[in-house]
C-alpha cells in the first residue's frame, strides 16, 4: 500500500497537475487556430503576463486575501484575468489585424506572433527581473498530508493548496467554456465562424466582435493557467515559454481547433509524460523476494530519464497522428 501510495503521489496527482495546466493553455491555443487560422507561438508568455500581473498586485496588496481566508494571489486573479485579457485584444488590434487586413497567408501571422513573443520576454523580464519569485508574498503555502486509515500504511497522500485552487478551477473553466459555446449567441457565433468564416460574415454575424471576444477567452484562460501554475512553482520570466511546446502537442493531439480535443490532449500528454519518468521499480518492490534469482529488480525503472521528458510529448503526438491524423476529436472547427 505505501508502493500504491507513492504511485497516487507521484503520478496520479502530478498528472493531474501537469494536465490541468496542458489543458487550460491547449484550449487558448486552439481557439487562436479555429477562429484566426494560424498557430500563435506568444500564448505561452501571454500565460506568464498573467502570473506577472498577479505577482505585482500581490506585491501591492499582500494581506488583500486574509480577509476571505484564501492566497492573495487568488484573490487577484480575475482583475489580472481582466488585464491579460486586454492584453490580447491590444495584441491582436496592434499586431495581428493590420497582417489579416492585407490578406497575408497563416505562416506570416506565425512569425509574427514569435516576435511578440519575445516583445512580451523582454517586457516580463524588464520589470520582473530574471529570478524566481513566489507568489506567496505574506501567505504560507498549505501542504495537506492525508494518512490513509490502512494498517501498516505510513506514507501520506499529499497535496498542496495551489494544486486544489488547480483542480477547482479547471473543472470550472471546462464547464463554462461548455455552456458558453453550447448555450449564448456569441458562443454559436464562434462556432460558426470557425465553421466557415465567409458564411458566418454573410450571415450578418459581426467577425470583428467574434474575434475581440476569442481573444478575451484566450487571455483570460491564459492568466488563469500561468498564475496556477506559478502558484504551484515559482514566478520566473520564462515560466511558460518552456511548456509551450507540449502545449502544442496537446492541442494537435486533441484535435486542432476542438476545445474539448485540446482538454483531453492536455491530459492525455501530461499522464504520458508523468508514467515516462516515473520508477516503475518501486512498484515492484513488495514482489522483489518472489523474484528468481537470476532476476535482479533495477533501482530506476523508467522509461526515460527526467532530462528527456520533453521528448515524450512529441512521441505520443506521431503515434496519435499516425493512428488518427485529425487527432483524438475530428480536428478543424469547434
Amino acid at each position: 500500500m505505501n508502493e500504491l501510495v507513492f504511485f497516487i503521489n507521484n503520478v496520479v496527482i502530478a498528472g493531474s497537475v501537469t494536465g490541468s495546466i496542458y489543458a487550460i493553455g491547449a484550449v487558448g491555443i486552439t481557439l487562436v487556430f479555429s477562429i484566426m487560422r494560424f498557430a500563435h507561438f506568444a500564448h505561452a508568455d501571454m500565460m506568464t503576463f498573467g502570473a506577472f500581473m498577479v505577482l505585482l498586485l500581490t506585491t501591492l496588496f499582500p494581506q488583500a486575501g486574509q480577509a476571505i481566508g484564501v492566497p492573495t494571489a487568488i484573490v487577484m486573479l480575475p482583475l489580472a484575468i481582466v488585464l491579460t485579457a486586454l492584453l490580447a485584444v491590444i495584441i491582436d488590434r496592434t499586431f495581428y489585424r493590420p497582417l489579416r487586413a492585407h490578406g497575408v497567408k497563416p505562416i506570416v501571422m506565425v512569425i509574427a506572433s514569435l516576435g511578440v513573443t519575445l516583445i512580451l520576454q523582454g517586457l516580463i523580464r524588464l520589470f520582473a527581473g530574471t529570478g524566481g519569485q513566489s507568489l506567496y508574498v505574506d501567505d504560507r503555502k498549505e501542504i495537506f498530508r492525508l494518512a490513509l486509515p490502512i494498517e501498516g500504511v505510513r506514507m501520506p497522500v499529499v497535496i498542496t493548496e495551489p494544486q486544489l485552487y488547480l483542480f477547482a478551477l479547471t473543472i470550472l473553466a471546462v464547464i463554462g467554456l461548455h455552456f458558453f459555446l453550447s448555450r449564448t449567441r456569441l458562443g454559436k457565433a464562434m462556432r460558426a465562424m470557425s465553421d466557415n468564416p465567409d458564411l458566418a460574415r454573410a450571415s450578418g454575424i459581426n467577425t470583428n466582435m467574434i474575434v475581440a471576444v476569442t481573444w478575451m477567452l484566450v487571455g483570460g484562460l491564459a492568466a488563469i493557467a500561468g498564475t496556477l501554475l506559478a502558484m504551484d512553482v515559482t514566478f520566473k520570466p520564462d515560466l511558460s515559454f518552456h511548456i509551450l511546446l507540449p502545449i502544442f502537442a496537446a492541442a494537435i493531439v486533441g484535435g486542432v481547433g476542438q476545445p474539448f480535443g485540446a482538454i483531453a490532449g492536455g491530459f492525455v500528454v501530461g499522464f504520458a509524460e508523468t508514467l515516462a519518468v516515473f520508477n516503475w521499480s518501486v512498484l515492484l518492490r513488495p514482489f522483489r523476494d518472489n523474484l528468481p534469482t537470476w532476476l535482479e529488480l533495477p533501482g530506476n525503472l523508467a522509461f526515460v530519464g527526467t532530462e528527456y521528458k520533453i521528448v515524450v510529448p512529441f512521441f505520443i503526438l506521431v503515434a496519435i497522428l499516425v493512428w488518427r491524423p485529425t487527432g483524438i476529436f475530428k480536428g478543424k472547427v469547434i
